[in-house]
């Protein structure tokens, strides 16, 4: 079993490395003076089980390319078996049709991943379930929800706590969660009267005097999560805290997030944190690097992952 690392997220290939207690392979992933990338693996993997570890986050294109030609490097190498180990799986949001004339891009991602070499791919809660169906190899799609279940049962114990999904489309996921902590769920529901006009937050469940808790996959502007914690505030919660697990946290969403009325973020490490994230006041990270390194062990072991999920 051999695990490399791209560029992307270092610090979380370093501490899978870590939890299974073997060294990165020595591989160097470089750019020329006109940025073409340039990937060596510097050791011989021929007939070797191997892992690589990328998120595609910001520059998601360069990040996307760099996977995509170690994939290829390691292909041409003769390894046995290769695993894209992506956490957090760049254009799953482009995963339909959202208007005439626009693309899947989703689909075209999971056909160059193929494309490039990939054997099977381990990601962690993707946006959408069906983008497993996208590839034609076998995925892993992993959740965060055991990870945040046990956070909460610890930080929120013996306060009367209700799980809330941001929106229509993630309560499947938040109610996964409120089951395994034993609550109710509420709903967000979102309108916009027309364009260029605010949302109208509308809250489906009783929340006052209640912990609120927060849950959804991604994390972007944060306008979405900020809006819903005024709401949820409005509506006589007692405290709005956030469980998400891909922080993008982009533009400037880690100071929108640090002026919100959010107790605390509580973000994976899928992607590297930044230094605005780092010095957050109210975001935090968990890391799931036990997680990848006891999924990877067993898909090198052939045993069982859908245990994990539990």
């Amino acid at each position: 079993m051999k695990i490399l690392a791209c560029n992307s997220n270092r610090p979380l290939a370093e501490a899978v490395a870590a939890a299974l207690n073997l060294p990165l392979t020595q591989a160097s992933v470089r750019r020329f003076a006109d940025l073409e990338i340039f990937v060596e693996i510097q050791e011989n993997i021929r007939g070797e089980d191997v892992f690589v570890i990328q998120s595609t986050s910001y520059p998601a294109n360069d990040n996307l390319m760099e996977v995509l030609i170690t994939l290829d490097a390691l292909r041409r190498a003769s390894a046995r078996r290769v695993t894209a180990v992506i956490p957090y799986f760049g254009y799953a949001r482009q995963d339909r049709k959202s208007g005439p004339r626009t693309p899947i891009s989703a689909k075209l991602v999971a056909n160059l991943i193929t494309q490039a070499g990939a054997d099977r791919v381990l990601t962690l809660d993707l946006h959408a379930g069906q983008i497993q169906g996208f590839f034609d190899i076998p995925v892993d799609n992993l959740f965060a929800a055991p990870l945040f279940a046990r956070d909460i049962a610890e930080r929120f114990k013996g306060r009367d706590v209700m799980v809330v999904s941001p929106d229509v489309g993630g309560v499947v996921r938040a109610r996964a969660i409120a089951t395994r902590i034993h609550t109710d769920l509420a709903i967000i529901d979102k309108r916009r009267p027309r364009a260029g006009v605010s949302e109208v937050m509308n809250v489906i469940g009783e929340v006052e005097g209640r912990d609120c808790i927060l849950v959804d996959d991604i994390v972007d502007s944060g306008g979405t999560l900020c809006n819903a914690a005024e709401a949820l505030l409005k509506n006589g919660a007692r405290s709005v805290s956030v469980y998400v697990t891909h922080g993008v946290l982009s533009g400037g969403a880690v100071a929108r997030i640090g002026a919100a009325p959010i107790e605390q973020m509580i973000i994976t490490d899928s992607i590297q944190a930044t230094e605005a994230v780092r010095i957050s006041r109210n975001i935090k990270q968990l890391t799931i690097a036990p997680l990848l390194a006891e999924a990877m062990r067993r898909i090198s072991e052939e045993s069982s992952v859908s245990t994990l999920f539990n």
